[in-house]
């Protein structure tokens, strides 16, 4: 992957992420003026979504450019195998 390409996925990470932020400010201004419960889940399970967005992503990336999720010696079987374990245990 170009360098630029590199540099594209990140800006498009931490742009999700700060929409992920601003929803979670929201519902934090809901929770306290007081607001609906219904509203205040709904903002929540929508908050968790982008989160959840950003983190595939994140693993995405992983997978597919060795260069920033290898360490260092790793094999492609032994890094896939580990992202894979990651995936599971947080995913």
């Amino acid at each position: 992957m170009a360098a630029e390409d590199v540099a594209a996925a990140r800006r498009e990470l931490v742009a999700r992420l700060k929409r992920a932020e601003g929803q979670v400010r929201a519902v934090a201004g809901l929770v306290e003026a007081g607001g609906d419960c219904e509203a205040i889940a709904q903002q929540l399970a929508a908050a968790r979504k982008a989160l959840d967005r950003a983190f595939y992503e994140l693993m995405a990336c992983a997978l597919e450019h060795p260069q920033f999720s290898a360490q260092p010696g790793e094999r492609t079987a032994a890094r896939v195998r580990r992202l894979t374990r990651t995936l599971a245990r947080l995913g």
